[in-house]
């Protein structure tokens, strides 16, 4: 009997959100990520959860309408990650004009018929808040809902669930074998240690490293893949209305400006065909500036390249006749154990895309029903209306915290904030501080809950706290877990 129903090789959202979805159908799974959980594509992401005003340009009004139905569903299943934001693109004349702007977002709400976010709107900037950060002479925008998503946190939140219903979630660990027989045998190299574990199906779940793998590991031919890289920036914040900025650029592409960890703006994205090693993907200074021109275009306040203050980067592939909504390549053959391939997608479709994998494999194993677009995120069981009034309801309970310290709190982990800050009755009983927000005591939780191993993984995927934390207290956070690693 092998030891596992379905093993998956790789970390990233396609990866944890099928080890979810396979774990509550009564799955027992094992998933392996050679780093940590998130640390490609996954993290380099738009942060975007929406239909893609830019897909009703190309004609796919059913794969906007899909996508739309999947943003209403994270918003109730992930209150406290998914947050519902206004976004103005203004009208520039020399871009698409007026009536197709206005005609675009009239069908993006007919689509989205049933949601309950607010409908489009023509705003005049000269007398509202989202033009004072603007150029003259923009005198129009339009406004549409859509969310946006902390991206990191939703991987590994995603993985905490999996993990919770019986999954068991392995990272440091790189397979480094995989034979195909009526079941699959992986030989894994585990923090250190090589493991042997069987499985009566596999999941390649391994973003940009899907051929790679598929050719050096699993041993069977490569899908027809290409490699897409993402790029994006972050300057210092350059409007302080609680919005996201789209700007159209001349070449067609729509450019958004998003309000990023509270002191911080995110411009992006751009992307083209990518060659070479997905872990050391990087940024180019064409792309940089091509960013950095799209906002001075618009906003008041220019920026040159020596105001990035980060760049982030990733590298996806899909398969080459697939475009954004990724795709699934089913391997079924007779004496064969099932292999499945999926790769590329989006943060919208990803949960979408998790149950379609899982579900191919009904016909080896009986499983319970499709759960997850009922089912909250840890930690997400409240209206997404209600996220301020949980932020109150934490600072009430913890009366140490600032409105900022609870939000981010809030946000992060939702009512399992709880498990974070225990009883503490003063920011004392939190253990040492590392900068103004992280505490030993939220370190110990990520490191024991959500399997943080190194100061990057809390720096830059568990939050984003590292675009604030200074030197000293860095090197500090490093020494303080390296104890609670001993401990």
């Amino acid at each position: 009997m092998a030891d596992y129903d379905l093993a998956i090789i790789g970390g990233g959202l396609n990866g944890t959100s099928v080890a979810r979805d396979a774990a509550g159908r009564g799955l027992r799974v094992i998933l392996l990520e050679q780093s940590d959980l998130g640390s490609g594509a996954s993290s380099a992401s738009p942060r975007l959860v929406h239909g893609d005003l830019a897909g009703l340009e190309r004609r796919h009004v059913f794969r906007v309408h899909a996508a739309l139905k999947e943003r209403d569903v994270w918003l109730h299943i992930a209150p406290h990650l998914v947050r519902p934001m206004c976004f103005a693109i203004p009208a520039h004349a020399e871009e698409r004009p007026l009536w197709q702007l206005r005609s675009l977002l009239l069908l993006y709400d007919w689509l989205a018929s049933r949601s309950r976010l607010p409908r489009s709107a023509t705003v005049d900037v000269t007398h509202h808040p989202i033009g004072n950060a603007l150029k003259r002479p923009f005198g129009t925008a339009f406004e549409y809902s859509d969310c946006v998503v902390d991206d990191s946190r939703l991987v590994v939140l995603n993985a905490v669930d999996a993990a919770a219903r019986g999954a068991d979630i392995r990272t440091g660990a790189r397979v480094t074998r995989a034979d195909r027989g009526e079941t699959w045998r992986l030989v894994a190299i585990d923090r250190g240690y090589r493991r042997v574990v069987t499985a009566r199906s596999l999941v390649n779940a391994t973003g940009a490293w899907t051929g790679s793998v598929a050719d050096t590991v699993l041993r069977v031919p490569a899908p027809p893949l290409r490699t897409v890289q993402i790029n994006q920036i972050v300057v210092r914040r350059l409007f302080d209305s609680d919005n996201v900025y789209v700007f159209q650029k001349t070449d067609g592409r729509l450019i958004f400006a998003s309000p990023y960890e509270r002191d911080f703006t995110l411009i992006g994205t751009v992307d083209h065909p990518f060659r070479g090693d997905p872990a050391i993907v990087a940024i180019g200074v064409g792309d940089v500036a091509y960013l950095c021109n799209a906002a001075n275009r618009y906003f008041r306040e220019s920026i040159a390249m020596v105001d990035v203050v980060r760049a982030v980067s990733g590298a996806n592939a899909v398969f080459v006749s697939s475009q954004r909504n990724g795709g699934i390549m089913p391997d079924f053959r007779r004496g064969k154990a099932p292999l499945l391939t999926i790769v590329g997608g989006d943060v919208t479709t990803s949960r979408r895309g998790a149950e379609k994998v899982v579900s191919e494999l009904t016909r080896f194993y009986p499983m319970t029903p499709r759960w997850t677009a009922k089912a909250p995120l840890p930690g997400g069981d409240f209206a997404w209306q209600r996220f301020e009034t949980e932020v109150e309801i934490a600072r009430q309970r913890w009366r140490f915290l600032s409105e900022d310290q609870a939000r981010r709190l809030v946000a992060a982990y939702g009512l399992n904030v709880k498990d974070v800050l225990g009883d503490a009755k003063q920011e004392a009983d939190l253990g040492p501080a590392f900068g103004p927000d992280l505490t030993g005591a939220e370190v110990r939780y990520l490191m024991r809950r959500e399997w943080a191993r190194f100061p990057d993984d809390i720096l830059w995927r568990r939050s984003k706290l590292g675009l604030t934390m200074p030197q000293a207290d860095r090197e500090a956070l490093a020494a303080f877990m390296v104890t609670v690693d001993a401990a």
